[in-house]
C-alpha cells in the first residue's frame, strides 16, 4: 500500500464544501484497489452489491456523470474510446451498458453508494461496497438515514445529530459537493473488512505490544445529481500500518492529533470502534512516535 494525502484535516471529522473538480482524487492504489475489486466481484457478488429497482434512473445518471469527469479532470487516467472509457492503469475498456452502477464501480476505486428522498427520509438505494469498514451492505440496503447510522453513538433515531444530517442532506446542492474524513484502526490490511469484532476482544495481536495496527483512513464525498436528486456517497480507502506512519514528515503532529482523539473518545465511542480493550496499547503505540 502507497501512503495517502495525510494533512491536518484527517483527524477533522467535520464535512466540508468540496470543489467540484476534486469530487474524486484517485491514488497510487488505484490499479491494485480496482483488481481487488474485481475480484470481489466474481467472488463476494452478493455482499458488495446491492439494488432497488427505482435506483436505476440514478445509477445511469452516476455513471454518464463519471463517463464526463473522469477524462476530463484525469485525462492521464481515463481516455474516451468512442463509446467507451479506458482505465489507463488496468487497460479495462468500460460499457456504458449493463447495471449502470456495476459499470461505474469498474472505474473509480472508491465505493459507490446512491441514497434517494422519499417520505420518510433519505433511503439507500444502491451500492457498490468492496471495502466496507466493519458493517455489512444487507444490513442497510433499503434504509433511511436514521436506521442507518443506528449503531453509531449518538445517531440514533430524533436525536439531533440526525437531525442536522437530514437536514445536510436536503440541503445539498449539485454544484457544491462535500468531503469529510473517517478514520480507524484494525490489526490487519484486508479492504473487504465487513466483519465487526466485539470491543472487549483482542485486535493487535496479544504480545506486550499492540502489532500490528493499521491505520484505516475514508475520504467520503457526497454529491448531489442534478436530474434524478440522489446523492452519490463515496468512500476511497486507504491503509498505513503505524510503522510506516511513524516514518511520515509530519507523523508527530498526526500522531499526537490522534493520541488526543482516542483519549477524548467516550466509552460507547470506544466500543463503536472496538477500541475499548487496546486503548492503551494503542496509546503507548503513539506515545513512542510522539
Amino acid at each position: 500500500m502507497t501512503l495517502p494525502a495525510f494533512d491536518t484535516r484527517l483527524f477533522q471529522i467535520a464535512t466540508k464544501p468540496l470543489d467540484p473538480s476534486d469530487w474524486l482524487d484517485p491514488d497510487a492504489d488505484m490499479a491494485a484497489q480496482l483488481a481487488e475489486k474485481a475480484r470481489l466481484h466474481k467472488t463476494h457478488l452478493a455482499e458488495i452489491f446491492a439494488e432497488l429497482p427505482e435506483s436505476r434512473p440514478a445509477q445511469a445518471e452516476l455513471l454518464s456523470l463519471l463517463f464526463d469527469y473522469l477524462p476530463s479532470r484525469f485525462p492521464h487516467l481515463w481516455q474516451r474510446r468512442g463509446e467507451r472509457l479506458l482505465v489507463v492503469p488496468t487497460g479495462e475498456m468500460v460499457e456504458p451498458g449493463g447495471i449502470p452502477l456495476l459499470q461505474a464501480a469498474k472505474l473509480v476505486q472508491d465505493d459507490l453508494l446512491i441514497l434517494s428522498r422519499t417520505e420518510t427520509g433519505w433511503r439507500l438505494v444502491a451500492a457498490s461496497l468492496s471495502f466496507p469498514s466493519s458493517w455489512v451492505l444487507a444490513d442497510k440496503i433499503g434504509k433511511v438515514l436514521d436506521a442507518i447510522h443506528d449503531p453509531v453513538p449518538g445517531f440514533g433515531p430524533e436525536t439531533r445529530a440526525a437531525q442536522l444530517m437530514a437536514r445536510m442532506f436536503d440541503a445539498l446542492r449539485p454544484e457544491v459537493p462535500m468531503i469529510r474524513w473517517n478514520w480507524s484502526l484494525y490489526g490487519d490490511s484486508r479492504l473487504f473488512h465487513p466483519d465487526v469484532s466485539g470491543p472487549d476482544k483482542p485486535r493487535f495481536g496479544t504480545g506486550d505490544r499492540a502489532d500490528p495496527v493499521h491505520l484505516r483512513i475514508e475520504r467520503q464525498t457526497l454529491r448531489k445529481l442534478p436530474e434524478t436528486g440522489a446523492i452519490v456517497f463515496t468512500i476511497r480507502i486507504s491503509l498505513v500500518d503505524l510503522d510506516t506512519f511513524a516514518g511520515l514528515p509530519d507523523a508527530k503532529t498526526l500522531a499526537g492529533q490522534l493520541h488526543t482523539q482516542l483519549l477524548a473518545l467516550p466509552a460507547e465511542q470506544l466500543d463503536y470502534k472496538g477500541l475499548t480493550r487496546e486503548r492503551e496499547r494503542v496509546l503507548a503505540r503513539l506515545a513512542d512516535i510522539i
